[in-house]
């Protein structure tokens, strides 16, 4: 949530990085919304020192043994009833100040390009050089199906379109590649969270994805909690209205995860496979640091989903996402993609953020420094390490042969004890 006290001052500027993400806001309402609750808390705090000076009196005549005059009690009860209507008006104003300020994304930093869409992002750099195959190669779906290790059909009896059930081989090769993120993250410092994968609608909107992404979300029927569209919502909620010490940080989480999403934006891409599904696995990585640090932080956590696709020997290129295609909650977000043969293209497998101190202003979540004392608001970052789903099928897609088997990355087999998975 931005800081109305910047719209406030910097209105021109504000309304310019929403354009910039393709949003033409007018921010007038808002202002004079700000503008009639600062004239109300002024009426209520002189209001409320007649009503203590009067309240003086009274007890002055009391302590006196004398009786406060009918039209002193009459007026003190008169200025209660004006402050009590003032104060439910000022609360009527500030529940519309937030639910304005709760849809209204984050500003982008300045090193964002600025984009319409996902044509105007900007490739950072390529690691490690497609493979190129001696036949045609084939997407995940075609060969994880004539290995039996993936039956969608079993899926769509079950549960209905984009969901897929794992057999065999395919349900110890995701068991290996979750415990392997796991572990590799663990030895970068992260440490290991496991969280509920339900969450109530307070921890959905501290991150951003209510009120603008609630169609999106899956709601229980009865009670008020939501399946997690990703394990960032239940591990950054963890520090709301926390104040943590600033030699506690940074603080590095990772945790395993099933998501949940409707694929409602989708629009018919990617019908088959595990590329877009409605359940998914995925390993999150958290992050709470300092204001001034966040920066190289960002960098450090692309660096470190980056890793484990190089451990996997799997291609993929980094790219930085202009003003069109960043989340709502970020301000600078890097994407990695990784290369899929079967498609013959790089398709996003992790999404690397830095939110400031938007998540943050939203949660509560602050820094105390040693030397002064002073608190503020602490900048929160998070990013996919990375989603399995995804790494599933480009290992099926990279490591297939020609026979129709699939070899599994020297670094997955003490995880998945094979070595291949043959037809």
């Amino acid at each position: 949530m931005l800081d109305i006290k910047v719209i406030r001052e910097n209105v021109k500027e504000v309304k310019q990085a929403m354009l910039n993400r393709n949003l033409d806001i007018s921010f007038d309402q808002l202002l004079n919304w700000d503008s009639e609750r600062k004239i109300i808390i002024g009426k209520i705090e002189q209001l409320r020192l007649k009503r203590n000076k009067e309240s003086e009196e009274i007890g002055r005549l009391k302590r006196e043994s004398k009786d406060p005059p009918a039209e002193l009690l009459s007026e003190i009860n008169k200025v209660r009833d004006i402050i009590q209507e003032q104060e439910k008006q000022l609360l009527t104003i500030e529940k519309h100040i937030e639910d304005f300020l709760l849809r209204i994304p984050n500003i982008p930093d300045k090193s964002v390009p600025v984009g319409k869409d996902e044509k105007d992002n900007k490739i950072i750099r390529f690691v490690g050089k497609p493979e190129k195959f001696s036949f045609k190669p084939k997407h995940h779906w075609e060969i994880g199906e004539k290995l039996g290790i993936i039956d969608f059909a079993a899926a769509s009896k079950i549960s209905g379109p984009h969901f897929a059930v794992l057999k065999n081989e395919g349900s110890a090769l995701e068991r290996a590649i979750i415990s392997f993120f796991l572990d590799m993250h663990k030895e970068k410092g992260y440490k290991e969270i496991t969280i509920p994968y339900l969450v109530n609608r307070t921890s959905m909107t501290g991150t951003g994805q209510i009120p603008n992404l609630e169609e999106d979300s899956f709601k229980c029927a009865i009670d008020d909690l939501y399946l997690i569209p990703t394990a960032e919502v239940p591990v950054t909620n963890i520090h709301r209205d926390d104040v943590l010490e600033e030699s506690a940080l940074p603080q590095k989480y990772v945790s395993y995860s099933a998501c949940f999403r409707r694929e409602s934006g989708s629009y018919g891409k990617d019908t088959k496979g595990l590329i877009r599904n409605h359940q998914f696995d995925k390993v999150e990585l958290v992050k709470f640091v300092k204001p001034e640090t966040s920066s190289e932080e960002l960098e450090s956590l692309v660096l470190d989903a980056g890793n484990v696709l190089e451990l996997l020997g799997l291609p993929y290129r980094v790219v930085l996402l202009s003003t069109g295609d960043i989340g709502f909650s970020s301000s600078k977000t890097y994407d990695l993609e990784v290369w899929l043969a079967g498609y013959g293209m790089y398709r996003e497998i992790s999404s690397c953020s830095n939110f400031k101190e938007f998540q943050a202003r939203r949660m509560n979540i602050k820094v105390k420094y040693f030397q002064n004392k002073k608190r503020e608001l602490l900048h929160t970052l998070n990013g996919s390490g990375v989603a399995v789903g995804r790494t599933f099928a480009a290992i099926l897609e990279n490591y297939q042969q020609e026979d129709g088997s699939v070899v599994i990355p020297n670094s997955l087999r003490k995880y998945t004890g094979f070595d291949i998975i043959k037809p």
